[in-house]
């Protein structure tokens, strides 16, 4: 990694990018430095990640990157806190197994582009503390807003009550995470259908259903 420069400005390590959103020639600034880093990111990984490649790409000086982002860690954060201001929402095919599949499909085509900035921005979360964070904080959000399609099965009577969100989502989405991150295997069309079947099938039988209040032992 390159070090900082000779006299680089006074800095705290934020344990989180900043809350404040900024507008105008800020807030551009900002969306040419994070696409930067992942495009940095996408072609040289996390090794190749520096802030003076990052500046150089985005146009901008390296002492701005270093007033703001303070290091590595504190780009891949911010790049992962960017992700969950989007406005992304959950598909809604009107089916659970359509849902999962077609939520599935987004993330099979993530996972396999060239680069792929979501495994990418995986690997490096387990050599940054800060990307660590905020990767959770995705994960955590990502998950809240799927949870909408568990409580819509269970409106329509696909799935019993209790189901836990959760734990469903989990099942149906991890084969994808195991085959194309873990096992690196080729990219299959009928994947994301064939663990959407396995996961409602399982969630039809009651496999995630949590047990009712009262029930507990």
């Amino acid at each position: 990694m390159t070090e900082p420069p000779d006299n680089p400005p006074e800095r705290a390590r934020p344990t989180a990018p900043p809350d404040r959103r900024p507008g105008g020639r800020t807030a551009r600034i900002r969306a040419q430095v994070l696409d930067a880093v992942r495009a940095e990111l996408g072609e040289h990984g996390y090794e190749g990640l520096t802030v003076e490649g990052v500046a150089a790409r985005a146009g901008v000086h390296r002492a701005t990157v270093y007033r703001r982002w303070q290091d590595v860690g504190g780009l891949l954060a911010d790049v992962l806190d960017a992700a969950g201001e989007d406005d992304w929402q959950p598909p809604n095919t009107g089916s659970l197994h359509g849902d999962l599949t077609a939520l599935n499909d987004e993330i099979q085509e993530s996972l396999v582009a060239q680069p792929s900035i979501p495994e990418a921005l995986m690997a490096a979360s387990f050599r940054s503390a800060q990307a660590a964070h905020a990767q959770q904080q995705l994960w955590e959000d990502r998950y809240a807003r799927c949870e909408v399609l568990v409580e819509r099965a269970v409106q329509r009577g696909e799935l019993p009550p209790h189901t836990d969100a959760r734990r469903l989502l989990i099942a149906a989405t991890a084969p994808l995470y195991h085959q194309l991150v873990l096992l690196r295997t080729a990219p299959d069309p009928q994947l994301p259908a064939h663990a959407a079947t396995t996961a409602t099938l399982a969630a039809a039988a009651g496999a995630f259903t949590r047990p009712a209040q009262g029930e507990e032992s």
